[in-house]
């Protein structure tokens, strides 16, 4: 099985989408937030997106790209690896958002093939308000592309001095029986995997899996709540590594800490940790607007 140069630059969209209040209240409430700024409707400026929100409107694309460059059996062997969200603005009820997805990496690594999937999300007037690499890792599966550059850094990532300042927070996240079923019907993400037990055994899964974007947007709520502004913070962007499966019913540990700054952006350095102490999450950053 092999994915060829022939995917970089292939792209799907855009498609347009309408966000109204409905389903950004749905994929809080997914998520167990229980602050007002979520679902008060009557709230000047309207309720807050979850930061993470992008994932729901951007799933579709993720899907119409890969149908076009991936077999099905290399598709089902796709794990995902990485996530760089920049936010550009917050989505907002009433918007019309047109997203395109274009496979924007190809890269050969040891267990298999590592393809980004960048969607780029602009409003009704054509300005940004999103853009995210989604990187995605086929395991077993060869590519024509070359190896990665030596020592690449994460996006995001700090240098070292700065990743050891500071004091750790942590946190008790519990992980529902239910609750990736609520997720995907909440986020309007649907992968078998992660809510049918038969197509997860026979994709060699042990069980159904937490989505790996429901994981990581329950590490950044965690790290929200620490932050004096809470919801209200404004996130610029969010970048992880995944690691090992969420199982369900479960618990995460999830642990960050306080805001590192310096004269442009405040940087969040989290991790969330499965019930086994494994990383599901692991080298997570929130770039947060500077305090003024």
């Amino acid at each position: 099985m092999v994915i060829p140069t022939s995917a970089l630059g292939v792209t799907a969209g855009p498609r347009e989408q309408a966000i109204d209040a409905r389903w950004l209240m749905a994929y809080a409430a997914a998520l167990g937030e229980h602050a007002q700024a979520y679902f008060d409707t009557t709230r000047p400026g309207g309720i807050l997106a979850h930061p993470l929100f992008p994932v729901c409107y951007e799933w579709p694309l993720a899907l119409d790209v890969r149908a076009r460059v991936l077999a099905d059996e290399v598709a089902v062997r796709g794990v995902h690896a990485t996530h760089h969200l920049t936010l550009h603005r917050p989505p907002r009820p009433g918007d019309r958002l047109r997203t395109t997805a274009t496979v924007a990496v190809l890269e050969r690594r040891a267990p298999g093939a590592y393809m980004v999937v960048r969607l780029h999300t602009v409003d009704a007037a054509g300005e940004p308000v999103s853009t995210t690499d989604y990187g995605s890792l086929y395991l077993g599966v060869e590519c024509e592309a070359g190896p990665p550059p030596v020592n690449a850094p994460h996006p995001g990532s700090l240098p070292r001095r700065e990743r050891e300042k500071g004091e750790w927070w942590s946190a008790e996240v519990p992980v529902s029986a239910t609750l990736a079923h609520v997720y995907t019907e909440c986020a309007r993400i649907w992968n078998p995997i992660h809510t049918d037990r038969a197509v997860a055994l026979g994709a060699g899964l042990p069980d159904i899996i937490l989505h790996g974007t429901a994981t990581l947007a329950l590490a950044v709520s965690e790290a929200l709540r620490q932050q004096e502004r809470g919801p209200a913070t404004r996130v610029r962007a969010i970048a992880c590594r995944f690691g090992t499966m969420v199982r369900l019913p479960s618990r995460l540990v999830v642990r960050g800490r306080r805001p590192e700054a310096s004269a442009d952006r405040r940087v969040v350095r989290f991790e969330a940790l499965a019930e086994d102490g494994r990383p599901a999450v692991r080298d997570g950053t929130i770039d947060l607007e500077p305090t003024s």
